[in-house]
């Protein structure tokens, strides 16, 4: 790697907010994706499963993603199978009833553990900033361009709650 090229993935790295700081296999080929290519934009963050009384959301999680990703939104979506075993489902399963189902577009990563001594590294920072942990499927959170992370949501709270459709607006606008 040249100096330049290094002092370039350095600079990068460094301006990569910590909570985006990790990486990931998306769930459509497993390729490992690192968080840090969403800087700057404002992130919806979902812990989903297919078979659960909240799986409709992806409807309007993906209407959500549709009408505010040129503004800057990304939806990041994790499969769970830590509620009521309702991700049971490997990868390519998940990814077939997304799409199929529901015509999900935005990023999926692979199944992991969204609490508990397993929890995922992005979950982990994210329940440690907002001091609430999921307690179901559905669970959101919502990180700034900047990083930070700003609220968190419950699973009865809709893609389009007007509180949460306001608060991404508002981080979008900043």
């Amino acid at each position: 790697m040249s100096a330049v090229s290094q002092s370039a993935w350095a600079e990068a790295a460094d301006s990569c907010p910590a909570v985006l700081n990790h990486t990931f296999k998306r769930l459509q080929d497993e390729t490992p994706q690192n968080l840090c290519q969403y800087r700057g934009k404002v992130a919806l963050v979902v812990n989903t499963a297919s078979y659960c009384g909240f799986t409709s959301q992806y409807e309007g999680l993906e209407a959500m993603y549709a009408k505010y990703n040129s503004k800057g939104l990304v939806v990041l979506g994790f499969p769970s199978n830590d509620f009521g075993q309702q991700e049971p489902g490997d990868s390519k399963q998940i990814a077939d009833f997304c799409f199929n189902t529901y015509g999900v577009k935005f990023p999926m990563f692979t199944k992991s553990s969204v609490k508990g001594k397993d929890v995922n590294p992005l979950y982990a920072q994210l329940i440690k900033a907002t001091d609430t942990t999921p307690k179901w499927n559905f669970y959101k959170y919502l990180i700034d361009r900047k990083g930070n992370v700003v609220a968190a949501y419950s699973s009865v709270t809709t893609p389009d709650d007007k509180k949460l459709v306001a608060d991404v607006e508002k981080a979008l606008a900043q």
